[in-house]
């Protein structure tokens, strides 16, 4: 695969080269990561804090990429290499979707015929939270609530999460002012979804503009 897409170098190490006998050292990035994908699956950022640390100490890159579609994990690997001095540039790539607004992921061959039709609901919620505020809403919780709405119409969605948040700190805003993120978690029976929007709302004489 990395042949036919023209890859120079390949840097696929053993587990037991990057976690030699002995290895006790862990890296986390405290505040960015307890919300979210931190309460549902809390040892989850520390693992990546830590490999992602010693992936670019080893490879030393000028810049890494990583998918929007995961974005507190962005959030994470941006603070450690920002805490830490790593002196790589973290860019966040947009979220490759399906025709009908689902995020690829590859997850999403588990689910079913019917779980399959009902995911798309997610983004389509997301996007509801982003035209409340386009259209000039401010207030978080009836915006969260407005994207909890669309997701009570598909009846096979089991809710995690849906948020309005800052895009540094992730902390869940009473009040929207400048850009925002909206996160969302759902499950489709044993399936879990993530999902988001970053949003910059309407400013007097200026478009608004989300991603």
């Amino acid at each position: 695969m990395c042949r036919e897409e023209g890859v120079d170098v390949l840097f696929a190490p053993s587990p037991e080269a990057m976690y030699p006998s002995g290895f006790q050292t862990a890296v986390t990035a405290h505040a960015v990561s307890q919300r979210w994908e931190g309460t549902h699956r809390p040892t989850h950022f520390g693992g990546v804090a830590t490999v992602v640390t010693k992936l670019l100490n080893v490879v030393r890159p000028h810049v890494a990429f990583f998918g929007q579609k995961d974005y507190q994990q962005v959030v994470v690997v941006q603070r450690l290499v920002a805490d830490l001095n790593v002196g790589t540039l973290i860019v966040s790539c947009p979220t490759v979707r399906d025709p009908d607004g689902l995020a690829m992921s590859s997850r999403n061959v588990y689910l079913t015929t019917a779980q399959r039709r009902a995911a798309p609901i997610l983004y389509e919620a997301l996007r509801a939270g982003e035209t409340a505020i386009l259209k000039g809403g401010t207030d978080g919780g009836r915006i969260r609530r407005t994207m909890l709405m669309k997701l009570a119409e598909e009846p096979l969605v089991q809710v995690d999460y849906m948020s309005v948040c800052d895009p540094a700190s992730l902390e869940p805003l009473a009040r929207v002012i400048g850009k925002v993120v909206l996160l969302g978690a759902i499950r489709l029976g044993p399936v879990r979804l993530i999902d988001n929007l970053l949003v910059r709302p309407k400013t007097k004489g200026q478009r608004a503009k989300s991603r």
